[in-house]
């Protein structure tokens, strides 16, 4: 048994696929397969059950790719370990965005980490917040920008600033003209917002109750495509206000604040409690609390 064979079950319970697990791991499909039915053989047992259509893990299978999960993360610490006294900002760091922060944050952070940390590049996941819990907890990303309430057993976090809501509507509707708008009044109109998983959608309708109970709710792909399509008259939206700032001037579309307390998200970074390049963590913090923003209230 080697960590190669543990790595290459995790990576294939992870992607249910043969082919994608391969690609992950930098080696070939057959030599990957060949592998797997050596450490099956090795502990003569059954460790996937294989098709043409999925891949499934056997019970005991489950249970020795938790296994697995946990000895990589250890045998990944040993070397954590040998680093320390070393450069922690030297090396990639693998960060998780969910998607509503990603597209706003990296073109404001980049600059300033290339200054603070030019020897620490980032290598960046997107993906929904229950996606990057599983990649945290398994070591597949070193940090995670994300929402809170983010309380998740062996990950830690920190808070870093909060983040009003915006309304926004094409330029000729009948609330262009308006000052603020009231979180009731959205459920008298024809919403868009992110497919359901995407914990935005959650705080939008968490902030306007009415709009699940009785609004017309349609769904798009990421927060860029919803503007357009409310730029084509389809309907309305509720962005940060990171996504509603100058740079994403739109003559089609009109960005109405919220009558006042406005609706607000919390975002943090959270990280495995393990995980040593703490200075690294703290370079993120700090790069984001860097920004030159009006749409940040930066927690202290």
């Amino acid at each position: 048994m080697s960590l190669t064979e543990l790595k290459f079950i995790v990576a294939v319970a992870q992607e249910r696929n043969f082919r994608r697990a391969a690609e992950r791991c930098f080696v070939s499909q057959p030599a990957l397969s060949l592998a797997i039915k050596k450490l099956e053989e090795e502990l003569n047992v059954i460790i996937f059950e294989r098709s043409r259509s999925e891949i499934t893990m056997t019970e005991i299978g489950e249970k020795i790719v938790e296994q697995a999960s946990k000895v990589l993360e250890e045998a990944a610490y040993i070397r954590q370990l040998a680093d320390l006294g070393k450069n922690q900002l030297k090396g990639t760091l693998k960060l998780g965005m969910i998607h509503s922060v990603g597209p706003y944050l990296l073109p404001e952070i980049i600059p300033i980490l290339r200054n603070s940390a030019p020897e620490m590049p980032l290598e960046v996941e997107e993906n929904l917040t229950a996606n990057l819990e599983v990649q945290l907890r398994n070591g597949v990303i070193d940090a995670a920008i994300i929402a809170l309430p983010f309380n998740i057993p062996g990950l830690q976090y920190r808070a870093l600033y909060d983040e009003e809501f915006d309304v926004v509507v094409p330029s000729d509707h009948h609330w262009a003209k308006r000052k603020n708008i009231k979180p009731e009044e959205l459920s008298e109109e024809k919403v868009l917002l992110l497919n359901s998983g995407h914990c935005f959608s959650n705080q939008v309708t968490q902030a306007c109750p009415e709009l699940s109970r009785k609004g017309e709710v349609l769904q798009g792909n990421s927060l860029e495509t919803i503007r357009n399509m409310v730029a084509s008259n389809l309907g309305i939206t509720v962005l940060p206000c990171s996504a509603t700032a100058e740079r994403y001037n739109n003559p089609l579309i009109k960005v109405i604040p919220f009558v006042s307390p406005a609706p607000t998200r919390r975002i943090a970074i959270a990280w495995r409690k393990s995980f040593m390049r703490l200075e690294a963590v703290e370079k993120i913090a700090e790069a984001i609390k860097a920004i030159d923003s009006n749409y940040m209230l930066l927690i202290k």
